[in-house]
């Protein structure tokens, strides 16, 4: 925003080609204006009404005096020339007190002021002043910074016109470094206007600014504007709704009282609502010259460059002006979506609060085309597009979720700490949401991981095409902690009810056999099993006394450091389970589970490939485990494919392709340690039953397919997770490909 005012500019006045009829208020086209030459006054008293079927060549200055009125219909364009040597007059459109314009553009043929040089600074733009209160010194005579116009008043209902659907293009002619033109100035403008469905493309100043005024402004759209995107200063009290600014040189959205005087009155009062602003030079919400009052909600900031360390919600150090606004609480910040934020990048200032929301979508599409831009306005000669192909936004994501949520699958979700769904809330993530947990640094050891507290719910609503993605930064085994879900279902742990888990240290367990956690369809998760200590890690995905009332189906752990999926009682089931390359077993059930799987694969686990207790303290502890498998598949492990551990509890296995142990491994493929009193129990008491089992590659020296006293019941014919070792057919290709294009089952 600039402070220098311009002298009242000479206005030179065409010749008329005819004199309009004293009788008739509306000249027709071209009896008052050529539409080769447009330049001029619409004086009081006069109407003038363009033409839609003709191109205006705007060649000086259209000013509507007091009393005057323009009217623009749908469709109409209008191309300012370039200066020349012999033409020095600068092109713009402007509207004085009491004058009236109405831009009456529509969502299929908008308005369009462009110029005929397709670049920043080639024309004026459009000036609008007003009568409504400003807190300007010299209000009610004030020059406009642009055109020399007065404005500003006590009127706050001021009616300057309408202006809708209208596309201003290569504006901001600029007189001096210190005065330039905006896309659309707005001087004092007051509330009876109607300022809706704005785009301002490549101006070379700021792309719409208000100097004071009260009047409301809906549906604005700044793009490549050469200074600030959307600019508010001078006592504007207005509401802005649905607000988008991009790719500004300076600010996104800058928000000012008064240069002169921060604290000056009456004060700047704003209320933004649905804004977005992306990809800005270096201040991206620029709370300046005392910011006045503002009250933002549902914003999505961000994509500051790496380098630019500046608060994306920022004040000078020396404003204190600004921040006496900030500690009275007058500017309130809440829902804000923080996307693409690089290191050592603030949120806000010291001592602005901003409450964060990462379902907030700003103008309605994050940072991408909002349904409500109609493709007419968004699209340039024909061919050039406001808005470009979409753009993936990286989102923080981190803390607790108090409340139902839902991510949105066109972004990406960085994970920068723990996430905790508490009691009563949810979180919903859509099919193709990926989740990327970033690298716990020097600087940040927050432990990356998303856990459901008991009495919370996660949906995770993949699709066999779009499965949902939980992934690392780092490609690598333990490089973040994985996904937590705490029920209230039975677990034959001492201190069910209250155990705190293994991982996250929120309490499970219960009676509530049917709890209902939730659900999780295709899900793959990648890089998991981060390591507190040797004894302590987490695994791709926990279930603490997970409930029967829980979906789990079509989950993939790819490449955790510890279990690839582990149950700690619950009475949940589970089916299209895959676990592959994990760092300890593949998969692990203890503690009382009490459940059915089906359609289980463990491939090249370090360990076991399924490894099946009751309790590490009391291998007969009740309520004991009692798992029902059916259709598995374990194949290349380390060296205990099926380890029934710490009592085993009962379990009943039936189809089960098992085999690719290391040459000499002189383990048995169901194996149970020759110490364990009460799984020795639980087999002579018939117990644990292996039907339809069948050996392959059982490699050198590994003869023994069961220990002692276990009958196992062989069947060639038996498939185990539906094609032996190989990719079965409820494996998709979507969910069998790693986020960096790996096929994980062949």
């Amino acid at each position: 925003m600039k402070k220098l005012l311009l002298a009242m500019l000479a206005i030179s006045v065409i010749t008329f080609s005819s004199c309009s009829d004293d009788d008739d208020p509306i000249p027709t086209p071209d009896e008052k204006f050529d539409p080769t030459d447009l330049k001029g006054e619409i004086k009081d008293g006069e109407e003038y009404k363009m033409d839609a079927s003709k191109t205006y060549k705007l060649t000086g200055a259209l000013v509507v005096q007091s009393g005057g009125k323009l009217t623009i219909p749908a469709g109409t364009r209008i191309e300012a020339t370039s200066p020349t040597a012999n033409d020095a007059d600068v092109r713009y459109i402007a509207v004085a007190q009491g004058g009236k314009i109405f831009i009456n553009g529509t969502a299929t043929a908008p308005v369009v002021m462009t110029a005929d040089k397709k670049e920043a600074e080639a024309w004026g733009g459009l000036v609008v002043c007003g009568n409504a209160p400003t807190n300007k010194a010299d209000a009610g005579s004030a020059g406009a910074e642009v055109s020399g116009l007065s404005y500003g008043g006590n009127e706050v209902n001021d009616n300057s016109g309408v202006i809708e659907y209208l596309r201003l293009e290569y504006t901001g002619y600029k007189y001096t470094n210190e005065k330039e033109f905006n896309g659309l100035s707005l001087f004092g403008v007051g509330a009876g206007t109607i300022v809706d469905y704005v785009v301002s493309y490549k101006g070379g100043d700021d792309g719409i600014e208000f100097f004071g005024g009260s009047v409301n402004a809906s549906h604005l759209v700044s793009v490549y504007s050469g200074d600030d995107g959307i600019d508010f200063a001078d006592g504007w009290s207005g509401t802005g709704e649905h607000w988008i600014a991009l790719n500004s040189a300076k600010s996104g959205i800058e928000g000012s009282n008064n240069g002169d005087n921060g604290a000056a009155t009456p004060m700047t009062d704003a209320t933004l609502k649905n804004i977005t602003i992306y990809g800005m030079g270096e201040k991206p919400f620029f709370l300046k010259e005392g910011a006045g009052k503002q009250n933002i909600n549902n914003i999505v900031i961000g994509g500051l460059a790496a380098e630019k360390a500046q608060a994306f919600f920022y004040t000078s150090g020396d404003d204190t002006d600004a921040a006496a606004r900030i500690n009275a609480g007058d500017i309130v910040i809440t829902n804000a979506n923080f996307v693409d934020m690089k290191s050592g990048q603030t949120k806000a200032v010291d001592g602005l609060t901003v409450t964060e929301n990462v379902e907030a979508i700003g103008a309605g599409n994050g940072i991408n085309k909002p349904d409500w831009m109609p493709d007419a306005l968004n699209t340039i000669d024909g061919s050039t597009t406001v808005f470009g192909d979409p753009v993936v936004a990286e989102v923080a994501f981190e803390g607790d979720i108090t409340t139902d949520i839902t991510l949105d699958a066109n972004n990406k979700y960085k994970l920068t700490g723990a996430v905790v769904v508490k009691d009563g809330a949810s979180l919903t993530i859509p099919a193709g949401t990926v989740i990327i947990a970033t690298d716990v640094t020097a600087e940040d050891t927050d432990v990356r991981y998303i856990a459901v507290a008991q009495g919370g719910q996660i949906f995770v609503n993949g699709t066999a095409e779009n499965p949902v993605v939980m992934t690392a930064e780092t490609e690598e085994a333990e490089s973040w902690g994985g996904l937590v879900l705490c029920g209230k279902a039975p677990t034959n742990k001492a201190d069910a009810g209250s155990a705190g888990a293994e991982v996250s240290g929120l309490s499970y367990g219960g009676d509530v056999s049917d709890d209902n956690s939730g659900s999780i369809s295709y899900l793959r998760l990648e890089y998991t099993g981060y390591k507190y200590t040797n004894e302590k890690e987490f695994n791709g995905l926990s279930l603490f006394g997970v409930g029967s009332g829980t979906t789990i189906e079509y989950v993939v752990s790819y490449k955790g450091g510890d279990d690839g999926i582990e149950f700690f009682g619950g009475t949940v089931n589970a089916s299209y389970i895959v676990s592959y390359e994990s760092g300890d077993d593949g998969i692990d059930f203890a503690d009382g589970w009490s459940g059915t799987g089906e359609y289980w694969m463990a491939l090249k686990s370090a360990k076991s490939g399924i490894e099946g207790s009751n309790n590490g303290d009391n291998g007969a502890a009740t309520p004991m485990t009692n798992a029902t498998l059916k259709k598995l598949t374990v194949y290349g492990m380390g060296e205990k494919p099926f380890f029934l551990k710490e009592g085993a509890g009962k379990q009943n296995i039936d189809d089960i392709v098992i085999g690719g142990l290391a040459d000499n491994k002189a383990q048995a493929y169901f194996y149970t340690s020759s110490s364990d009193t009460d799984a020795a129990a639980r087999i002579t008491a018939s117990d644990i039953v292996i039907t339809n089992a069948k050996f392959i590659d059982m490699g050198t020296g590994n003869t023994v397919k069961a220990v002692d006293g276990l009958t196992v019941t062989e069947n060639e014919n038996a498939t185990g997770a539906g094609n032996g070792k190989n990719k079965p057919s409820w494996l998709s290709d979507a969910l069998n490909t790693s986020y960096n294009g790996t096929t994980i089952v062949q």
